[in-house]
């Protein structure tokens, strides 16, 4: 089950976005009250979707919207007059009063998203990268006879016993190797 983080300055209102979600079975809920703590959360796990008021505690919630990881959607939810003060496209607004429904759906809808998101923003290896690898792999199938399966087995295995990327123990492999 996806994270939610919901962020409010009021308790109230953040009990009752919690109890929606959780009660639904839609998203497990972080409870948070400023801006500096959605920050924290969000830095210290994967979160995709953060509800949150116009405002909060230290500042305006619009603020968060740049440092966030960029599969995370922020949702305000508030009176339409004080939307309308908020002029970044890129957060997603649903004004008050809003209905169970609809408030479930726009949150799932988010969550896939960022699901969805989080695959293209994903780190991806370079051409040069992938080059290194595939050396390391063959030095270690010609040297130690091994499959291509069994090569690749083996580097991420050293690397994760090392706690090296596998381009840098692919890096290592060959140096150590003559390769």
């Amino acid at each position: 089950m996806d994270t939610v983080i919901v962020a409010f300055e009021s308790d109230s209102l953040c009990r009752k976005f919690r109890d929606l979600l959780e009660g639904s079975g839609s998203a497990a809920c972080l409870i948070c009250h400023s801006g500096s703590q959605v920050r924290r959360a969000a830095a210290a796990q994967p979160i995709y979707c953060v509800v949150c008021g116009t405002r909060l505690s230290d500042g305006p919630a619009e603020w968060l919207c740049g440092d966030l990881p960029p599969f995370c959607s922020l949702l305000m939810v508030g009176p339409a007059h004080q939307l309308a003060l908020c002029s970044d496209p890129d957060i997603f607004k649903l004004p008050t009063p809003i209905r169970r429904e609809e408030a479930l759906s726009t949150v799932s809808l988010l969550l896939q998203f960022g699901h969805r998101m989080e695959r293209y923003t994903r780190h991806r290896r370079s051409p040069l990268e992938q080059d290194l690898i595939a050396r390391a792999k063959a030095l270690l199938m010609e040297r130690d006879g091994l499959t291509e399966e069994q090569a690749h087995r083996t580097l991420q295995k050293r690397s994760m016993d090392q706690g090296l990327t596998l381009v840098h123990t692919a890096r290592r492999t060959l140096a150590q190797g003559g390769g």
